[in-house]
């Protein structure tokens, strides 16, 4: 675990020295991650030796809930700081999730990118100590390793002392009875359909089992390790990616194993309890709707005045589609937030999966867009959504999706109108011009006393301070000559547009108005 961009990924790579980093979108981890890495033990064969199984933990600001998540199905946790960057917000986020954790799970610190020449491992050290994390340097019981994911340097002392902390803490899986796990990730994959990555703590998974995961369940088809190689059976601490599931699973469920009529009665159970309460929401919210409409009509009887009701806020209504089911619950929890009183985010549906023509259809209904992360939308689809004037944005990197959605809430703010004076003219004296048929108009004599006079802008009459007219000039005169701007100290004469109630001492202003657009 750790701040985005200090090396977590490039660490795991150097020790499965597979290169994922360099083909990731944006150059960030946005899933979680599991691999083993065999860890040999002194006195025993290769065939012996134990595994230790990484989970590599996005740490992206939005992917909070995914890392809560990694903390709770984890043993040790090995938090990576950059020796040039020190202690960063997420650093401080995980720091938070460890001290909740306290007792339960270890703690290594991992010094990375200590081969930088703006390395400074001994003032992260004591920025460690001031967050609460007790190293051993300092007479903690914290280990701290220094090492560098690019070279290599240090990583064989990180696997020793990850191996030494579990002989310590005596980290054992049971490998015999029903399987007790954790989903890690779900998403749909073609060919396959429902796909979880299923973290073993304990039992042997086989094909055949019978599994249930929340209110998915399923009979166990293939299983696959990190590498895509086919596996047969699966002990505590694997995470294998299961195929099999009849619906998909939400990252973060318990996965139980039971004979299949045991897990069609619990699954039947779970799916009846899921629909009292969604009921019970409902019904709550039309008891809430039908109490406000008694007091409308309570006080309409009684003739009272009704209370101003406060604006209700303007809405970016959002369907949200996404590769894995972490995923879109990270983007969930990054976007709920997003906006004010005036202006903000509503969640209309969520899915896994490809953009579909049902996903059009819900956001032309609730009036909204959709946000596709990470997923392809089918040329036809793209064109449905044209035809429907549904916007469309589809990213790989989560933070462009966060920008995308801030800007298009902030588009929703209701704008400030300012009027900037441009330009100021005196009233000196009035004439009258004879006009056809009989007709007089009055003309203003006056001197300009600030900035320019166009007669392009808007312009207002300001007598004792108030304004008693806003319109347009009719006409803008220089000695005669109709223009289109006069500057300062000059004299002209100024007609206004549908207002001839002018005096001598009146103040002429040219404004124009500017519209500055909201600010979250």
């Amino acid at each position: 675990m750790g701040h985005v961009d200090h090396g977590k990924t490039t660490l795991l790579d150097t020790l499965r020295s597979a290169s994922v980093a360099k083909g990731e979108a944006g150059g960030i981890t946005q899933h979680i991650g599991a691999f083993s890495v065999p860890v040999p033990v002194s006195g025993q064969s290769k065939q012996e030796s134990r595994t230790i199984t990484f989970l590599d933990t996005p740490g992206h600001a939005a992917f909070s809930a995914m890392r809560a998540r990694g903390a709770s199905v984890t043993d040790i946790v090995v938090l990576v700081v950059a020796a040039d960057d020190g202690i960063m917000p997420q650093t401080k986020e995980v720091i938070e999730l460890i001290k909740k954790d306290d007792g339960k799970v270890g703690v290594v610190v991992a010094i990375n990118k200590v081969d930088k020449p703006e390395a400074d491992v001994e003032l992260v050290q004591h920025a460690l100590l001031a967050e609460g994390i007790q190293l051993e340097a300092f007479g903690g019981d914290v280990p701290s390793v220094e090492v560098s994911g690019l070279t290599g340097l240090g990583l064989d002392t990180l696997v020793e002392t990850l191996s030494a902390m579990a002989e310590i803490q005596d980290l054992r899986g049971e490998r015999d009875g029903q399987v007790h796990g954790y989903v890690l990730e779900s998403r749909v994959q073609k060919g396959l359909g429902p796909v979880a990555t299923v973290l073993i703590v304990r039992g042997c998974l086989t094909p055949g089992a019978h599994l249930l995961a929340g209110t998915a369940a399923g009979k166990v088809r293939l299983m696959n390790d990190s590498t895509g190689a086919a596996v047969k059976s699966a002990y505590p601490g694997m995470a294998v990616s299961v195929s099999g599931w009849k619906d998909l699973p939400n990252a973060g469920d318990e996965v139980l194993q039971g004979p299949e009529a045991d897990v069609k009665k619990a699954l039947a159970v779970r799916i009846r309890k899921a629909e009292i309460e969604s009921t019970l929401v409902d019904a709550q919210a039309i008891n809430m709707h039908r109490m406000e409409e008694r007091a409308r009509k309570t006080d309409e009887e009684n003739h009272v005045e009704p209370k101003q009701e406060e604006q209700t806020a303007k809405e970016l209504r959002l369907v949200i589609k996404g590769d894995v089911s972490g995923s879109v619950e990270a983007i969930v929890g990054a976007l709920e937030g997003t906006g004010n009183k005036k202006a903000c985010v509503k969640i209309v549906s969520t899915g896994v999966g490809d953009v579909l023509e049902s996903d059009v259809m819900m956001a032309k209904a609730a009036e909204g867009m959709i946000v596709a992360f990470s997923v392809n939308t089918p040329r036809s689809v793209e064109t449905s959504a044209a035809q429907n004037h549904v916007p469309l944005y589809s990213s790989k990197i989560i933070y462009r999706i966060m920008d995308e959605v801030r800007d298009r809430v902030t588009a929703l703010l209701p704008c400030t109108i300012e009027k900037k004076v441009t330009g100021e003219a005196t009233i000196i004296q009035l004439f009258d011009i004879h006009l056809k048929g009989k007709q007089t108009k009055k003309i203003a004599g006056c001197r300009v006393s600030n900035g320019i006079v166009e007669s392009s802008k808007s312009a207002r009459v300001v007598r004792h301070g108030e304004v008693v007219h806003e319109g347009s000039l009719d006409a803008l005169k220089l000695h005669k000559k109709d223009v289109t701007e006069v500057k300062k100290g000059s004299e002209c004469g100024i007609s206004l547009h549908d207002f001839d109630d002018l005096r001598e001492g009146d103040l002429i202003q040219m404004y124009q108005t500017i519209e500055i657009p909201g600010v979250l």
